[in-house]
Formats: structure tokens, sequence, C-alpha cells
């Protein structure tokens, strides 16, 4: 048995463990969808952290930036600064006017039925859509540790796993595998970040004067334009990316697991240094593929270079901390994809079934199983479409989870707290347009069109050349939200100042 398959099977049972004993403590709905609550300001930062810090970070950013150079750094910048967005427009509403999904934070302001049904449809997509992503990223990874094993079975075992950490520990599980894989990301990088540092002898500028020649690319390494000629595609990229996080399920639900908004808010500033200094770090990773284990062997091993991390552990350090990194890789897609299936589910069992099918007169144990089952409908869909993006890059396919969600979800979320004259219809509108027009563009682009056989989905020739649709899709959602709420005569702003408090304050009740 070798190292990286004993670490792997390490960290597996270790989970295992957190999710028995999180499964005694997970019998009320509140407890299933929230923890109870009673997340500290530092845990549930380092679990948004963990929760952030995808396969997409880890494995998709540094394959990117080996093979691209400076245009993969725009993800790291992208994902960082995005916390801003979430730290001043979206923690702490949520937090005051939510209770377990998005959709219950809108609901607050607007009653209604369709509403709740198409904030909990965007969930449920966007969730998957980021899913995807990270079971590439496994099925890749876990082909790589363990020799003969295909790809379709490394999705399965990973799809497997995560089922059973939501079905039975609920959030408490999903919580505590995200902070220890957290903390054992922020260990595995720092360490191959330092050994990189020294291999350019802790000199910045040596680092940068050796790339110049230490790629293909030549100095063309260290400037954008190499993945990303389109300067329009560049912003539509930024723009996805800044504006996505606040959109994402899988994160907004994490600020339900506080008892308050000062926590979350202490979340968020926990978080943002966390991911600020690994998204520093991904830069030592990519550098240190490109010039230590070298293009050919990362697209040998992976052809979206999603295995660069773990070639440059294996190139730097042996097999001990190839298996180290490999297997701190399979906790990071485990602890994302069990907070991913988490947040779908509870928009199913929660916003579909308890809100619409039942009509709120649900019990809690009812809702609960409700959610169990909903958790393994969605994980056998993610595991479906899975098999057939494995030639995608898991940061690119990331980045398109975040244009759908800033495109559907952010202009509903800050017009129903800063827009008094915002209605009902324009909820409706706003949402659909921005998840139908992000969706249709994700289907005629070059993800999944390409005249070369072998580089997207299918063969044949895109409509649009944009490879993000954010520039086009997220305007939509806006205005789409906009000209809903003026085409109805409708108004729905009997409620706006009671939600403007209690989202600035807190306060349930005003007298």
């Amino acid at each position: 048995m070798n190292t990286a398959f004993l670490l792997f099977l390490i960290i597996v049972l270790g989970t295992l463990v957190i999710t028995y004993y999180a499964a005694k403590k997970t019998k009320t709905v509140n407890e299933f969808y929230t923890a109870g609550g009673g997340l500290t300001g530092w845990q549930n930062g380092l679990a948004i952290a963990g929760d952030y810090m995808s396969a997409a970070s880890f494995l998709g950013i540094a394959g990117m930036i080996a093979l691209f150079g400076f245009d993969g750094f725009f993800y790291s910048i992208g994902f960082l600064v995005a916390y801003l967005v979430v730290l001043y427009l979206v923690a702490e509403p949520l937090r005051n006017l939510g209770k377990y999904t998005m959709a219950d934070m809108i609901a607050a302001r607007f009653d209604n039925k369709k509403i709740r049904g198409v904030a909990a449809l965007n969930s449920i997509v966007i969730s998957i859509f980021y899913m995807i992503a990270q079971l590439v990223g496994a099925g890749a990874l876990i082909s790589l540790l363990i020799p003969g094993l295909d790809y379709t079975a490394s999705v399965l075992i990973v799809g497997v796993l995560m089922t059973v950490y939501v079905v039975f520990g609920g959030m408490t599980a999903t919580s505590w595998v995200q902070i220890i894989k957290c903390v054992l990301l922020i260990a595995g990088t720092f360490i191959i970040s330092l050994i990189v540092f020294a291999k350019f002898n802790f000199n910045i500028g040596h680092m940068f004067d050796q790339m110049r020649t230490a790629t293909p690319l030549k100095e063309a390494f260290l400037n954008p334009g190499n993945k990303f000629a389109n300067g329009l595609d560049t912003l539509s990229l930024n723009l996805a990316l800044v504006l996505g996080t606040a959109g994402l399920p899988h994160i907004l639900i994490r600020f339900f697991t506080v008892k308050d908004a000062p926590t979350a808010r202490k979340s968020v500033v926990v978080a943002t240094w966390i991911i600020g200094l690994f998204y520093v770090m991904t830069l030592f990773l990519g550098f240190g593929a490109a010039a230590f284990v070298g293009k050919d062997v990362i697209v040998q091993a992976n052809a979206a270079g999603n295995m660069a991390a773990p070639l440059l552990a294996r190139a730097l350090g042996g097999e001990f901390l190839f298996a180290f990194v490999s297997a701190v890789a399979f906790a990071t897609i485990l602890a994302v994809v069990a907070g991913l299936v988490l947040s779908a589910a509870s928009a199913f069992a929660h916003d579909f079934y308890g809100h619409i099918i039942r009509k709120g007169n649900v019990r809690e144990k009812e809702q609960v199983r409700a959610a169990r089952l909903a958790s393994v409908g969605v994980a056998v869909i993610s595991i479906l479409l899975a098999l057939f993006a494995q030639k995608l890059n898991v940061a690119f396919l990331v980045a398109l989870a975040f244009a759908v969600a800033a495109s559907a979800n952010l202009p509903v979320l800050v017009f129903t707290v800063f827009w008094k004259r915002f209605n009902t219809t324009g909820a409706v509108t706003g949402m659909l347009i921005g998840l139908i027009s992000a969706l249709v563009l994700v289907a005629v682009s070059p993800n999944v069109w390409d005249p070369a056989a072998g580089k997207a989905i299918f063969v044949g020739t895109p409509l649009i050349s944009l490879t993000n649709p954010g520039i086009i899709s997220i305007p939509l959602g806006f205005l789409g939200a906009f000209i809903g709420t003026y085409c109805s005569s409708k108004r729905d702003d009997a409620k706006y100042d009671e939600i403007l408090v209690r989202a600035n304050t807190g306060i349930r009740e005003l007298t």
C-alpha cells in the first residue's frame, strides 16, 4: 500500500468519525441546516474559508498559472476581492433576515411562493454547477493516487462519501470537515510555497526573472493574454469572480450557523484573511509547477492542468509530500462538495417541499428526511454531469458557476434590501432572466463547443466567443429585475422600512 493511498484512507476515516459523532447531535431541522447556530466567529470563518478554497483554488488555479502565467492569477485576485462584496453588501442583511436558506431572506419581504420556488431553483442549479468542478478535480486526483482506477470510479467514490457526510451529519459534520480541511490546506500550501521560495533564494525579483525563461511562453508568461486574448472575455471573467461569491448558496448558508450578525461579520473578516493568505501562495504553486515540473508533464497527467500542485509536491518533496498534498486536496474536495450538497438539499426540502408543496405544514422529522433524500438526488445528478466534463479545468468550471450566481441571485439580494420600489414581479423576472441567460450563453460558448475534437464537450462552432458569460448575463439579471418591477403595477413596499431596519440592526419586531 503506497503512502498516498494510506493518507487518503486516514482522511476518509477521520471525516467519517466526525460524521458519526455529528449524527448524534443532528436531530432537529435547525441542527441539520445550521448546526444549531452555535459556531463562533473564528470557527465559522475557518469553515467559510474551507468551503471557499475548493478544488478550483488548489488544483485549478495552480494549473492555470503554471500553463498560462498571468492569466491564471486573475482567478486568485477575483476570488479574494469577492469577499469585500460579501462583507459590505450581503453578510449582515442575510443573517438578520434569513433563517435557513437564501430564499428566506427574500421571503422576509415578499412572502410569495413563486419567489421562493425560483430562488430555490437557482440555489440547486448553482450548487450542481459548482459541484461538477469539484468532482472533476476529485476524479483526476484519485486516478493519480491510485494508478489503474479510472475516472468514473473515482467520481463515484467521492460522490458516495459526500452524500454520507450530509445525509448523516448535516451542517455540524460539514462544518467540522471544512474547518479541519482549511487548516490542513493552509499548512500544505505554506510548506510547498516555502520550498519553492527557497529554490528562488527567497528573492521575489529573482523568481520573476527566472520565470521569464522557465516556460515555453518565455517572457509572455508574465504578461496577460495567454489564456484570455480577448479583453472583453477577461473583463467578463473578473466580473463573475468578484460578484459571484455574494450569490453562492453554499457560502450564504454559512451565515446562518452563527448566533447573530456581528458574529457573521467577524466570520467574513476571519475568512478573508485566511483566503487572502492562501491566494497569495497560489502564485508560488503555479510558478513552482511551471519551473520544476514543466508543461509537458502537467498536461500529460491532466490536459487541463488540474494536477499541477500534487506533481509539484512530488518534484520538491518526494512521495511523502506528494501523498500529503494529495490527501489534503482530497479533503478539500470532500469538504466543499458536502457544503454544496447541503445547500441544494436545504433549498429543496425547506423551500420547495416545506413551503410550496406542504405550505409550511411540515413536521421537523419529515423535513429532515426530505433534505436527506434530496441530498442523494443532488449527488446522483452531479455525478452524472461530472462524467462528461473530465477534460475541463476546474477553476474554469467554478468561474461559470460564479457567473450564474452573480446573474441570478445577486440582483435580487441587493434590490430586496436597498430598493423600496422593488416588487414580486421584479424579483421573479430578475432571477429567471439572470439564470436562463447565463445558462444559454454557457451552452453556446467555447466551453461546450469547439471545432477540434477533445477540447470541449461537443465538436462544433460556438455561437459566441466569450468563455465566461458574466459581462452579458449579470447586467441582464439586474435589468430583468428593474424592468419587471416597472412593468408591474403591484406595490410591495409596505414592509420595506421594517426590512431595512431589520437588515441593518437585527431587530425582529418594531414598536
